[in-house]
């Protein structure tokens, strides 16, 4: 069964030691990445969040607060180990992670830039109800910005 934890002393050698696969790995940062944007990001309340299936380490997510306007959720990274794809656990925690946000209710929405030719993550973004927000960042031109309206 699926669940969502957070990262801790006793599970983040697990969560470093996720990859994706050969043809994924442009479009996301290393597991230990994730795990260090936590931390740069920890002024923006920024949560690493730890997938887990039973008691083993499938994935891993981070988001944390934009502290700008307009404010809301951003989810910078969310990964599936390759070992484990396939199997619909990056849609169940998604779906987690977005009720856990809703219950939060901080702020209406939440988004995430996904690299254009990143198929697979844009379908299960729009599964999800992420919609091309229209805004363009000049510093990504070759992604797509998706916003998901919480309530």
């Amino acid at each position: 069964m699926i669940r969502l934890t957070d990262v801790t002393e006793d599970n983040w050698l697990s969560v470093a030691a996720l990859s994706v696969k050969e043809d994924q790995r442009k479009f996301l940062a290393p597991a230990i990445g994730i795990l260090a944007r936590g931390y740069v990001y920890r002024d923006c309340n920024a949560r690493v969040i730890v997938i887990l299936n039973d008691d083993t380490v499938v994935g891993v997510a981070l988001v944390r607060e934009f502290t700008d306007e307009p404010l809301g959720y951003d989810l910078q990274q969310f990964m599936i180990g390759r070992e484990y794809q396939g199997r619909g656990y990056g849609s169940a925690a998604l779906g987690m992670i977005l009720d856990e946000l809703r219950k939060e209710a901080r702020f209406d929405h939440v988004e995430v830039c996904v690299k254009k030719k990143d198929a697979g993550a844009i379908r299960l973004y729009e599964k999800h109800g992420f919609v091309d927000s229209g805004y363009f960042d000049a510093d990504a031109p070759d992604s797509v910005n998706l916003i998901c309206r919480l309530f």
